[in-house]
């Protein structure tokens, strides 16, 4: 007798097992109708590849979601309660609330291009009143749960019938097998940048496809790959109007004659790894007496740590979230295209090795290019930058817009045989190999400080007197020899840059208020072009000659970033973890981030796409 009740339980409970399973999937197939909402954000393939893709891939991916809430939560209450009434009013619930945060998750990606996590959620729950409006947040829920109670009934009633038909174990090896077929694709997808296939890679929850990297380094290889994702495929209107620029209008703001009208030259130095805090008369001598005579920026922020990023923010003037976004392939900064539409000639000069960066393709399409092979030396390739610009320069009879990159610094590189300056005794608690590589640096700008005497000692000549000269760095210097380290870096040693602007009418003094790259491109438009767009238009909103009303600053970009404030630093990746540090990064806040300021933060960072 006591056999045949265990048996009898046991076969209650192998029922109840089954019955989970045909809910569970029920309710994949739900999760994929709510999850098709995630396509409105992201966009649809362009290629039947891209479309099966899709298809293997969100069938397993809601699928596997569905499992697993089953897994976690109904599997081990069927063995502790083995009752199907009770069972299947909690299955109702738990799928229910699962179908709501589900739902609730496609409007914050919507609305902030992230996930729920810890960070999305804090930023959600600040802005609840805005992402649930009207009704529909008390109706959906009901609705949704009446369907649940409907189904669980519908299919433990039926359970028989399914049993018999022995199709269990076929649907589920059918799901399994696309959920695998997917991953596999996508291994080979990421291999040959099929980007229809990689442009989903962050649209579902929880999904993370393996990639050709992930699949080497799990053999004991190395893919020697380290580029930022993409954005989800969205368009861009980038301008948000179109621009409305006469230079006459401010011409005789940046010249020292101005009844001249005379348009300004504009030279942009941007130094490769250039550090605010290593400009002093002791490293950099030259430049240290270029910035008396200049406008000086004391807390001026790079918009990366990276090349890619750091000059993205400089050229195109936006926070890095937009850096993997495929229209910026072919759309090049307005920038380049006003300064060219005024009829300036555009070149740029610089090491070839930057060309391999991640960095969006059109940063300097309106540019000719002259690249130097640094292959051998970077510092020799400056020193060819540098008289490759004189030549050029020296031959223009019109109006000129250039970008001199030089990049000595980012290698620790000087020319055989350099004779530079003594060392000094490193800051405290610097490692040794720190040590090492500090005083190596110090030789590094010395010389690029020997170079900028060279090019700009005759800033007052009459070659250079009507010339806007910049001087800032890409980006600032961390000192290790890692690369994967130093690219998630975003301290102020990797971000603090300096920032001279030498005007031709001689403005000069110094600036004590927060700036960034972010407002090179909006001064420059301004003040040179005459442009009279809200700056909005074309950039992050910010400039240089005034203190932003924004009280933060995007550094990074769209997988890992950091958001600079007055008293505090936030460094937060694309999975939504967090962390708060000091403003001098030594110490880790206990705290949350400041909501408020992330929805600003966020939500800027998607202005520029059309829903």
């Amino acid at each position: 007798m006591v056999e045949r009740k265990q048996q009898l339980v046991r076969d209650k409970v192998s029922r109840l097992v089954n019955w989970g399973h045909w809910f569970a999937l029920f309710n994949g197939f739900l999760a994929l109708i709510v999850g098709s909402r995630y396509l409105d954000t992201v966009g649809l393939p362009e290629s039947a590849l891209g479309w099966g893709y899709l298809l293997l891939a969100s069938i397993g991916q809601f699928a596997f979601l569905a499992f697993l809430v089953y897994l976690l939560t109904l599997f081990p209450l069927t063995l502790l309660l083995p009752y199907a009434k009770i069972l299947r009013g909690l299955g109702a619930a738990v799928a229910t609330l699962g179908l709501c945060v589900l739902l609730y998750d496609t409007i914050i990606y919507d609305d902030y291009g992230v996930h729920l996590s810890p960070f999305a959620f804090d930023v959600a729950w600040a802005d609840l009143h805005a992402l649930l409006r009207g009704t529909s947040y008390i109706v959906t829920p009901v609705a949704i749960l009446a369907l649940e109670l409907t189904a669980a009934n519908f299919l433990w009633k039926r359970m028989a019938k399914l049993e018999r038909l022995g199709i269990g174990s076929k649907v589920a090896t059918l799901v399994g097998s696309f959920f695998i077929a997917s991953h596999l694709i996508h291994i080979w997808g990421d291999a040959s940048a099929v980007k229809d296939i990689t442009r989903y890679d962050d649209a579902y929850p929880l999904f993370y496809p393996a990639t050709a990297r992930s699949f080497m380094e799990s053999h004991g290889l190395d893919s020697g790959r380290d580029v930022p994702a993409e954005m989800p495929e969205q368009v861009i209107n980038y301008p948000l109007a179109p621009l409305s620029c006469s230079r006459d209008t401010n011409t005789a703001a940046v010249n020292s004659q101005p009844n001249t009208q005379r348009q300004p030259n504009v030279l942009i130095v941007a130094i490769d790894g250039l550090r605010a805090d290593m400009v002093n008369a002791q490293t950099m001598p030259f430049l240290a007496s270029f910035s008396q005579n200049s406008q000086r920026f004391e807390k001026h922020l790079s918009g990366g740590n990276q090349f890619y990023s750091g000059m993205f923010s400089l050229m195109y003037g936006l926070q890095g979230s937009y850096i993997g976004s495929n229209d910026f392939k072919n759309i090049s900064p307005v920038l380049g295209q006003s300064f060219k539409a005024a009829g300036y000639q555009l070149k740029r000069f610089g090491p070839k090795s930057n060309e391999a960066s991640p960095r969006p393709l059109a940063t300097f399409k309106d540019f000719d290019s002259s690249l130097m092979d640094d292959s051998v030396s970077r510092a020799l390739a400056d020193i060819q930058s540098r008289e490759a610009f004189e030549r050029w320069r020296a031959g223009q009879t019109g109006p000129w817009f250039t970008v001199l990159n030089l990049g000595a610094p980012d290698t620790y590189d000087t020319p055989v045989g350099f004779v530079g300056i003594e060392t000094i005794l490193a800051p405290a608690g610097m490692a040794p190999a720190e040590r090492v590589l500090f005083n190596q640096y110090r030789q590094s700008l010395n010389f690029i400080d020997g170079e900028l005497q060279k090019l700009l000692g005759n800033h007052g000549s009459e070659a250079m007197a009507d010339t806007l000269i910049i001087v800032t760095g890409v980006s600032g210097k961390a000192f290790t020899s890692s690369s994967s380290e130093a690219s998630r870096d975003l301290s102020p040693q990797t971000v603090r840059v300096p920032l001279f602007i030498h005007w031709p009418n001689g403005d000069k003094g110094s600036v004590n208020y927060s700036t960034s790259h972010h407002g090179i491109a909006p001064t420059l438009m301004t003040k040179v072009l005459g442009c009279t767009n809200p700056i909005t238009d074309y950039s992050a909103g910010r400039q240089l000659l005034l203190p932003s009303e924004q009280p933060w600053v995007y550094v990074g970009d769209n997988r890992f970033f950091a958001i600079y404030q007055e008293d505090e630093i936030t460094l937060i990746d694309r999975h939504g973890k967090y962390d708060v540090y000091d403003a001098s990064f030594e110490h880790r806040l206990d705290k949350k981030l400041s909501a408020p300021d992330l929805i600003q933060v966020m939500r800027e960072g998607r202005r520029l796409y059309r829903h």
